[in-house]
């Protein structure tokens, strides 16, 4: 999420999140702010190297230099990288 952004709960993830879930999928979240151990109720990962290691799907709303490294596995809406 990006902080002060309601983008997250704005956007069709939680709309993919249920979709997944409804498979029998496990859901995990990548949120280093969030306290909470459970997001929409899936789990959430506060460690980005761990999150980047157990996810073989990732969903972002953008493309970071973040998850660059593994972008071969990530799904997102932002085409060009900008936004």
């Amino acid at each position: 999420m990006k902080s002060g952004s309601d983008n997250f709960r704005s956007s069709s993830i939680q709309g993919i999140m249920k979709r997944i879930k409804a498979r029998g999928i496990e859901v995990i979240v990548y949120e280093p702010a969030l306290k909470e151990p459970e997001f929409f109720h899936s789990r959430v990962v506060n460690d980005l190297a761990q999150f980047k290691k157990e996810s073989d799907i990732i969903v972002a709303n953008r493309i970071t230099d973040d998850i660059r490294d593994v972008a071969d596995k990530v799904y997102s809406r932002d085409l060009f990288g900008k936004d």
